[in-house]
């Protein structure tokens, strides 16, 4: 076999879980809300402000999409991750 397929396979070995529990659960989802998310938050700052700057040499539906339409619906999508993540957390956890 090649590198790649020994290397593939390792990996495959190494997240074939068998069982899993309500930890890894949590752990992940902790996980996403920390480190993933913000991650994310920072790509769509960066992104809607340029768009939103750019909206100002645009006209017609192309400004209201733009300014107004991508950033609502990129943030919106964003925080309705996060709240329903977050929502699914143990009380201790948060």
């Amino acid at each position: 076999m090649s590198k790649w397929t020994d290397i593939r396979d390792s990996v495959v070995d190494a997240l074939n879980v068998d069982v899993v529990t309500e930890d890894m659960k949590n752990d992940l989802t902790r996980n996403i809300l920390t480190n993933a998310l913000p991650a994310v938050e920072a790509v769509a700052d960066k992104f809607t402000a340029q768009i939103q700057e750019q909206s100002k040499s645009e006209t017609g539906w192309n400004m209201l999409r733009d300014k107004i339409v991508l950033p609502l619906v990129i943030n919106g999508a964003i925080w309705a991750v996060k709240f329903a993540l977050s929502k699914t957390m143990p009380a201790q956890n948060q």
